[in-house]
């Protein structure tokens, strides 16, 4: 089904203010998902914030029904958190380590996993099993494989890096960790809503990620998938009187499902604006919305790379909506400042944002220009223009 760009941008106000390229970093919510924001908000300040919640309840627990029919899961098998790095850390720091066990990662590891990870090994002794890039540059599925041992206790994939627009092969990740009964956690903060992320084609066993890229939804707002099997393997950090029932002077009983991760207190209006970011993006079609964020990107990709001096810095045999770049004489922090002066929107890629491959590749700091299904080869082209103008000076 083919999109329709212009009520596609009619639904998006930014799109009348900015040229936004920086949805990796948040993108350009709709009308539908603010309206559920604010209306939520206005409820909360004419009737009191508990009375609110429980008069839009039906609106909050659909949330767990959307993003449960985007990942193909449960919507017990949801929870709703603050970010993607906590969702991440739920099961990360509710694994029971013993010294000598091993943790498979990537060489596009997040900076956040990655710490934490880190922290893991300093505590408990754990060792850390990275794993190189393929000739395309995404993960060696074959290499992955050979370091399972009866050790490994987890693996750890980044299916999106930060810095670039490798998509890793999640599913093939998927098949070998099924096949070694070895558990899966997928940080999805960059692929969901521009890829797929069905947990059941994928194999994981837990997954996270944010509402506030590529799903459009609002800042402070995240979930994590556990695959009701997997609910065992995992110990919550931490428990508050919503993620257990205390019911004995020296003894609690845990929530049932991923609900056991979450805790009371929350921003019960972005929840409630994440399922309406979700559920738009159901009624636009996924695929839909994957197939055009790819097509945009690739043409970005093609124009920049006909720039003198600019070298685009993307891997994979896949590649999503994220686009990397550099100049040979032209500073990335000039070029973003230059850029945001004519109103468009990018980040930089920051080499310890993602150390083991920036430091492998030796990559600077780069631009990060993240697309999305509003935009344009329209403005693909004003973008282009404006580097050009940027780094021929």
């Amino acid at each position: 089904m083919a999109l329709d760009i212009d009520q596609l941008r009619a639904d998006t106000p930014g799109c009348d203010h900015v040229l936004h390229f920086n949805s990796a970093g948040a993108g350009l919510m709709p009308i539908p998902v603010l309206d559920a924001m604010q209306g939520h908000l206005v409820r909360e300040s004419l009737i009191g914030g508990y009375e609110a919640h429980h008069a839009a309840d039906d609106d909050y627990r659909d949330t767990y029904a959307a993003i449960a029919e985007l990942l193909g899961a449960k919507p017990t098998e949801i929870a709703l958190m603050e970010n993607a790095t906590r969702a991440w850390d739920q099961v990360f720091y509710g694994m029971s380590f013993n010294p000598g066990d091993r943790v498979i990662t990537a060489h596009a590891s997040y900076a956040s996993n990655y710490l934490a990870m880190l922290q893991q090994q300093k505590r408990h002794g754990i060792e850390i099993d990275v794993i190189g890039n393929d000739e395309s540059g995404q993960v060696d599925t074959e290499a992955l494989e050979a370091a399972i041992t009866e050790l490994t206790r987890l693996i750890c994939l980044t299916h999106i890096p930060t810095n670039g627009g490798l998509i890793n092969p999640a599913a093939e990740v998927g098949r070998i960790a099924r096949k070694h009964n070895v558990p899966y956690l997928l940080d999805a903060c960059q692929s969901a809503g521009q890829t797929d992320i069905n947990v059941e084609r994928i194999g994981c066993d837990f997954l996270s990620s944010t509402g506030r890229k590529y799903l459009r939804g609002p800042r402070g707002t995240g979930f994590l998938y556990v695959r009701t099997e997997s609910l065992d393997l995992i110990e919550p950090p931490f428990l508050d009187l919503h993620a257990a029932d205390w019911i004995g002077r020296n003894d609690y009983k845990l929530a049932d499902g991923a609900a056991r991760f979450e805790n009371w207190e929350g921003f019960v209006a972005g929840k409630i604006a994440l399922g309406a970011a979700v559920r738009y993006l159901l009624e636009l079609g996924p695929e839909s919305v994957y197939e055009q964020i790819a097509r945009v990107a690739t043409l970005l990709r093609t124009r920049l790379s006909e720039i003198p001096g600019v070298t685009v810095h993307d891997l994979g045999r896949e590649k999503g909506g994220i686009v990397t770049f550099s100049h040979v004489s032209t500073d990335a922090t000039r070029i973003k400042h230059e850029l945001d002066r004519r109103g468009i929107n990018t980040n930089l890629a920051v080499p310890k944002w993602a150390r083991l491959d920036a430091e492998d590749r030796g990559l600077p700091t780069m631009i990060r220009s993240s697309v999305h299904a509003y935009n344009t080869e329209g403005e693909v082209d004003r973008f282009v223009t404006a580097v050009r103008e940027i780094t021929d000076r």
